[in-house]
């Protein structure tokens, strides 16, 4: 069995590899149980395990463990960490551990990046990243390769991170420093939120037309990036059905204020991939796409990590 690091991780997941992989498993579909979700109470402060299993009808088998510490940020240290167990489909036998956190980064950005690749407008220019953890560079990389990205726009509760982000990618983009979220939000073309917030940071009064609105952070029932309002001013889209409906915190609070129901998310992603569902219905609507995360994402990772490697040691 092979151990993969995190950097191996960053050298064999393309941005581009990585998100035809996604289109295509969201496509073809795995088997997918819900994930295991276990709350850990900690001297310090709760945390989170997820078990997220997932394998082909006659391919790779797969499971994730990820272990969430949002009090990790106190001591400067990331708030998820994790590994993956790959393993062939004929016999079971492992093939790979890779290292779950640089794994789960990469592939959340991707999926965020696919669904801007069918959601987001095409002329779409000036992208905000609400956050400053891990997965606010990788968001950077993964929506500016599928949309024309020029302006980038950061804002954080910490303005010393959000300003070291800005400088890593002042030669690749325009970046700027937001200190009026309001103003920012109104002249985003995408709008990304990468926080562990339980109160809403985007209220639905500053969104305008044409605008997508991805929200990646709230992946339990209590926690939230947006007000009810950005949900009924927008059409909504979910990674998954049942991810949104167990754990999508922006959704299951709207519902619970009667500002939102259900039945009124358009489809989840699969559905707008295969054409089985319409995406964005003009150009000037308002698109959102809340994601949880899912463990078929994981095992398309890990098979693309997997394969590239393979693919290397065979040409070596």
């Amino acid at each position: 069995m092979r151990v993969v690091s995190a950097e191996k991780v960053t050298q064999t997941l393309s941005w581009d590899g990585l998100i035809k992989r996604l289109h295509a498993t969201f496509v073809n579909g795995v088997e997918s149980p819900p994930r295991h979700h276990h709350a850990m109470h900690r001297p310090d402060g709760e945390a989170t395990m997820l078990l997220m299993p997932a394998w082909e009808a006659a391919g790779y088998i797969g499971v994730k463990m990820v272990n969430v510490f949002p009090q990790n940020a106190d001591h400067g240290i990331p708030a998820i960490s994790g590994l993956y167990l790959l393993s062939e489909g004929k016999h079971g036998q492992p093939l790979a551990c890779i290292d779950g956190s640089e794994l789960t980064r990469r592939r959340t950005a991707a999926a965020s990046a696919l669904a801007a690749q069918a959601l987001a407008n095409e002329s779409a220019e000036t992208l905000l990243v609400v956050g400053t953890g891990k997965l606010a560079p990788m968001v950077i990389e993964a929506h500016a390769s599928v949309r024309p990205i020029k302006r980038v726009l950061i804002w954080g509760r910490n303005p010393e991170k959000a300003a070291a982000i800005a400088d890593e990618y002042a030669e690749r983009f325009e970046t700027h420093v937001v200190e009026e979220l309001a103003d920012a939000v109104a002249e985003a073309d995408i709008i990304s939120c990468v926080t562990l917030s339980n109160q809403p940071i985007i209220k639905g009064e500053w969104l305008t037309p044409g605008t997508h609105l991805d929200l990646i952070g709230a992946f339990r029932p209590q926690m939230r990036e947006t007000d009810a309002l950005c949900l009924r001013r927008a059409e909504v889209f979910v990674d998954t059905y049942a991810g949104a409906k167990g754990e999508a915190g922006d959704i299951l609070q709207a519902i619970n204020e009667g500002e939102f129901q259900f039945d009124y998310i358009k489809a989840e992603l699969a559905e707008v991939l295969t054409g089985a569902k319409p995406g964005r219905s003009a150009p000037d609507a308002i698109t959102l796409f809340k994601s949880v995360g899912a463990s078929l994402e994981d095992l398309a990772a890990a098979i693309e990590v997997w394969e590239s490697l393979s693919s290397t040691a065979s040409l070596g």
